[in-house]
């Protein structure tokens, strides 16, 4: 393997979903039973906020009742040997809203699609972690106003500091994808993003994604098994 110093990594619900988080979004369209459209939209928003409160209240409590698992481990381990060895930058960019990377240990992690507990204020914009109800309208720590909603990226909406993940994928010598389904831009297409500027690319993933054509090499398998025996692979070079 030749030397790699800059390593972007993306992780989707594959790799949480041995933790006991389902994927995204089903076969049928349905997240967790619920359309797509009414739980992650700002239309489905404007329409039932009490619905999607409830909605997300559920899936902080789904979160904080799941625990990291081996590839967690494991991606956590990397970043503190590549932090403590000084070798070149990291950054895991996760499409995940749980926290799961963090527990685990990892200290360079981007939530593109927002994070299950954290509280936006529409109005102030100020962001606030947050592990309880926000279905009574709870007052916004920072300015008072009852305008809290789940600080999530909903389909429509922006996903978060691209600009910020569009220069590790120019740096990256490695991208990484692991447990995605490649359908959903824009991060179905860092892949050609970071092979563009030379990146080697390798995917690990339960079954071939949308994206496989694209990357260097694919490993299939669960991500508990595939994501440790990667690392110990990188380690050792």
């Amino acid at each position: 393997m030749a030397e790699i110093r800059n390593i972007a990594i993306l992780t989707g619900a594959g790799i949480s979903a041995e933790s006991g988080l389902r994927t995204f979004r089903a076969e049928d369209g349905l997240w967790e039973d619920y359309p797509i459209e009414e739980v992650a939209t700002p239309q489905g928003f404007r329409r039932d906020p009490d619905l999607v409160q409830r909605f997300y209240d559920a899936r902080r409590e789904n979160v904080l009742a799941a625990q990291p698992n081996a590839a967690h481990a494991a991606l956590a381990r990397l970043d503190a040997e590549w932090a403590k060895t000084e070798r070149g930058e990291l950054l895991i960019v996760t499409q995940n809203i749980d926290d799961l990377h963090e527990r685990a240990g990892a200290s360079r992690v981007l939530h593109m699609h927002g994070e299950a507990l954290s509280a936006w204020c529409t109005a102030c914009d100020a962001r606030h972690p947050w592990a309880g109800t926000l279905r009574d309208g709870p007052p916004c720590p920072a300015c008072g106003a009852a305008a809290l909603r789940p600080d999530i990226v909903w389909f429509g909406e922006m996903p978060y500091q691209m600009e910020r993940i569009f220069a590790a994928l120019a740096r990256a010598d490695l991208f990484v994808s692991i447990g995605t389904s490649g359908a959903v831009y824009p991060a179905a297409g860092f892949v050609q993003q970071a092979a563009s500027h030379g990146a080697r690319t390798l995917e690990l993933n339960l079954e071939r994604s949308q994206g496989s054509q694209w990357f260097d090499e694919s490993r299939l398998g669960p991500a508990s098994e595939l994501v440790p025996a990667w690392v110990e692979e990188v380690l050792e070079t």
